[in-house]
């Protein structure tokens, strides 16, 4: 089978996929060095991801620690196309109307209505206290390989 060729995707392509509602991994490095990988749902604006993380999740500790951060939004089978995202992360933890705000906004563009946005909100489990990672791009790289 024959490898096919890595193209670089357009601004205008990988502003569509930042945009699409897809999750994301997200990779923080761990005090050894090692990448953490977690999936998680973000908020794309004013060239700033937005991720709600609980503040005593591996997530939150390991950005305290060093704030580098990858990500990789990934559209999937059959179109090939992805981005990846190195950064630097800022951890907000002092609550707001601004960080629920935010918080909100990530959790409606994952549903397809409000109402099903309210109920997730309502019913999804309590991992204590919340803040929000602010990552910040350095290299946004869209490519696509389909």
């Amino acid at each position: 089978m024959a490898e096919k060729d890595v193209k670089t995707m357009t601004d205008d392509e990988t502003e569509a996929i930042l945009q699409a509602p897809v999750n994301a991994i997200i990779a923080t490095n761990r005090r050894d060095g090692a990448p953490q990988l977690s999936p998680i749902w973000y908020l794309y604006e004013d060239s700033r991801f937005y991720i709600s993380v609980g503040a005593d999740s591996v997530k939150a500790r390991n950005v305290r620690r060093d704030p580098r951060v990858s990500l990789c939004i990934d559209e999937g089978h059959p179109d090939g196309q992805a981005v990846t995202v190195y950064g630097t992360a800022e951890l907000i933890e002092e609550e707001s109307s601004w960080r629920d705000d935010v918080t909100w906004r990530i959790i409606l563009r994952y549903h397809e209505t409000e109402a099903d946005a309210r109920c997730y909100d309502e019913t999804k489990p309590d991992w204590g206290p919340s803040a929000l990672l602010v990552v910040t791009p350095e290299k946004v790289f869209g490519h696509d390989t389909g």
